[in-house]
């Protein structure tokens, strides 16, 4: 089972690793060569963008859950007509996504809360992200299928080489050609062209059991996997509620200056968080295909050591936050005052991501079982209902520094309310007993 584990989370965390740190990387280069503003601007549509991958991720995951499952059970003819609708319909849906997003921009980023100074810088950046929408969710979901279809190790590579592309292009774009903040963005697009070229072939070539053709969409299919998937987009989204919401109340409490700020902590701590949910997505296919063997002991068993697994990379990265918080936040801005907000920010949320880890494994693991009510309530309450009122509370006793506690007990909260709820065990058994009846 370790080796297993081994084989599919760790290219997977290691993939998602380098993704994060272009993400990173861009930070460093937009801070550096465009200026604290463009970071800021590019935080305002940080929510959009999250939301994108999670939209992708939807579709990534329930598709993927489905097909693992089917293959399991010796379905093949069904996983590969999962894959395809999902293929489908993922095209159609950028393409639509893309156009709304190039035409009404302006109106996009207001929403998302830019300030004058900063709705100029927002709207390039969020523009020209958006004329590669189409690779940008394609590239997620047929990294996803890949790794579904035991081809782990390719689906590593194509992330790391579409993260190499981005950060060499990052510098071209914005230092010697002087781009800007829209060489970012089409550095990133351009970036994940080359996931998608990488990732065609295993499809094309037929070379697992997945492969492109004509697929007639059936609206039941559609509900089912986008039910299951659900929760990876409800994940993402409140994840942009959490960061629109963060941007808000640091407007009113410190300022434009707060935004840089979380803007940088945001850089910072997507490692990490990219880091938990590669894990995560590694082991999906692991907990899929064993729901279709109806093998409970071995989904329990992946479950559990992805949850250690989520503790010790957390426990790490409080460690590197403490000793090297400053020289990492030193990279994104030379402003003393941003630097020190940005270093006691750092230190409080890092910890939250304790819970984070083991929430995203809980999530992802009842979409596996096919049970999304659960990983639906985790994202309601954690950006929904937790947050805000811990937002407010820790902002009234401690001021604008209490806002960076307020993602640790938003999460501990949800952690301990779905603990309470939804037994891991008693729902993997219930699961299993409820599909063999159904068959």
């Amino acid at each position: 089972m370790v080796k297993e584990f081994i084989k599919y989370a760790i290219p997977s965390a290691l993939a998602m690793f380098v993704s994060s740190l272009y993400t990173v990387v861009d930070g460093i280069f937009v801070g550096q060569g465009v200026g604290d503003m463009a970071l800021a601007a590019v935080n305002i549509v940080l929510p959009f963008t999250v939301l994108l991958f999670g939209l992708a991720s939807m579709f990534a995951i329930g598709g993927g859950s489905l097909v693992s499952k089917n293959i399991g059970a010796g379905k093949i003819e069904d996983a590969v007509n999962i894959f395809r609708q999902v293929f489908k319909f993922l095209l159609i849906l950028s393409g639509i996504i893309s156009i709304i997003c190039i035409v009404f921009t302006d109106q996009i980023v207001r929403i998302l809360g830019a300030t004058d100074n900063l709705s100029g810088l927002a709207v390039d950046y969020l523009r020209f992200y958006a004329i590669f929408c189409i690779p940008n969710l394609i590239g997620i979901v047929l990294n996803s299928f890949v790794r579904n279809d035991g081809r782990p190790r390719l689906a590593m590579i194509s992330t790391i080489a579409g993260a190499i592309t981005n950060i060499v292009l990052d510098y071209v774009f914005i230092f010697p050609f002087g781009l800007g903040i829209k060489g970012a963005a089409i550095a990133t697009g351009l970036g994940q062209i080359i996931t998608v070229l990488i990732l065609l072939p295993h499809f094309i070539k037929k070379i697992g059991f997945l492969s492109f053709g004509n697929v007639k969409l059936n609206l039941s299919d559609l509900k089912t996997f986008s039910m299951i998937g659900f929760p990876s987009f409800f994940a993402q989204f409140s994840y942009s509620i959490i960061v629109l919401i963060h941007n808000v109340m640091l407007v009113k409490s410190l300022g434009e200056i707060g935004i840089s700020s979380y803007s940088i902590i945001n850089y910072i701590t997507t490692n990490t968080y990219m880091v938990l949910y590669g894990i995560t997505l590694g082991v999906q296919p692991l907990i899929s295909y064993n729901y279709g063997r109806k093998d409970g002991k071995k989904m329990l068993g992946f479950y559990k050591i992805t949850c250690i697994s989520s503790v010790l990379i957390t426990g790490f990265f409080v460690v590197i936050s403490f000793l090297f918080g400053k020289t990492l936040i030193g990279i994104f801005t030379s402003d003393p005052e941003i630097s020190k907000i940005a270093y006691l920010a750092l230190r409080v949320a890092c910890f939250s991501y304790f819970a984070v880890g083991i929430n995203l494994n809980t999530l992802v693991y009842f979409q596996a079982l096919e049970k999304p009510k659960y990983s639906n309530l985790s994202c309601i309450l954690r950006s929904v209902v937790y947050l805000p009122i811990s937002l407010i509370v820790l902002y009234y006793i401690f001021g604008g520094n209490g806002i960076w506690g307020g993602t640790i007990l938003s999460e501990a909260l949800t952690l301990i309310t779905i603990t309470l709820i939804a037994n891991v065990n008693t729902s993997t058994k219930h699961a299993l007993a409820v599909d063999s009846i159904s068959k």
